[in-house]
């Protein structure tokens, strides 16, 4: 059974588990951490500028799946905390910077100004800069009781996932498809693998690797991230259709007003839910063969093709 729990979740419901709650502990743990992890230094103003937006609430969904695999193979919050922090800081620094004029030109996110509206475009720019340089060095200096190898590991995915292989070249290839009404399903396909995807599966996979998971594991929780990634977009680019602005914390209606192409436009609302819902079912799939400690990431998973925001 699918219901409302805390904070507009929506949650598969059984005996033992409530995504709500789980989603609403973890959130706290990477609020707090965060706030820790970044104090204001001097100049004063790219440090105020970095913490509002990297403090702007938000799901926090990044952080929690890596903390939710990492546990799940066993290791320990502590040592995955500084990289779900770090994977905070380049998933925020990407929507400062794609919220600029020169990119996508959004006024508000998670129901705030933007950055560059409330500290200019100059030190927006400078405050996405600071938060992914800063979240490499957060990994390699504050990881804790996790071999030195499997933080290079991390390290070394988290800088191909924000590259050109990764986040940055899929945002220019959705640049360069806005207004083309060609664009197919494949080539849509991979701009969001990138631009999305890609950071949702260094998330999960960063746990993994965190927690010392066999190479078997690593595959299997890959492909599970891939798949929740995509079905995200998927629903991403619906609700950009049926969504306030009030429920997105964001413009409604921005990828219609830019041309962009969206799942929607090739295939329709229904449509588009359904191969989202495929999607999702493929990624529990890959996680039939744990026990009720991947409860987490099943639920995670259904909640992220039930959303409304």
């Amino acid at each position: 059974m699918v219901t409302r729990g805390e904070r507009g979740v929506e949650v598969r419901k059984n005996e033992s588990f409530s995504l709500a709650s789980y989603l609403e502990e973890k959130r706290l743990i990477v609020e707090s951490a965060l706030d820790s992890s970044l104090v204001i230094g001097n100049p004063a103003k790219i440090y105020e500028a970095m913490r509002y937006s990297l403090l702007a609430g938000g799901k926090r969904l990044r952080p929690i799946l890596c903390l939710a695999t990492c546990e799940l193979m066993g290791g320990s919050l502590e040592m995955a905390l500084p990289t779900a922090c770090a994977l905070e800081m380049i998933h925020t620094m990407s929507l400062i910077h794609d919220d600029l004029p020169a990119m996508d030109n959004d006024d508000y996110r998670r129901g705030k100004l933007t950055n560059h509206k409330v500290f200019g475009e100059d030190i927006a720019i400078l405050a996405g800069d600071g938060l992914l340089a800063y979240a490499f060095e957060y990994v390699a200096t504050q990881t804790r009781n996790v071999p030195p190898l499997q933080i290079l590991e991390v390290i070394a995915r988290l800088g191909r996932t924000v590259g050109a292989a990764g986040l940055v070249g899929g945002q220019v290839l959705d640049l360069e498809s806005e207004g083309k009404p060609d664009i197919s399903a494949e080539t849509l396909g991979f701009i969001h693998t990138q631009k999305t995807g890609s950071l949702l599966e260094t998330s999960v996979v960063s746990g993994a690797v965190l927690a010392g998971a066999k190479a078997e594991d690593i595959a299997k929780l890959a492909r599970y991230a891939q798949n929740i990634g995509l079905a995200f977009q998927i629903i991403d680019d619906v609700l950009d259709i049926t969504a306030t602005k009030e429920e997105l914390g964001k413009t409604a209606g921005k990828d219609l007003q830019a041309q962009k192409a969206t799942y929607p436009s090739l295939w329709g609302i229904e449509e588009s839910r359904q191969q989202a819902q495929q999607l999702i079912d493929s990624a529990i799939g890959e996680l039939s063969g744990y026990d009720e400690a991947a409860e987490p990431l099943r639920a995670i998973a259904e909640y992220i093709v039930n959303r409304k925001n």
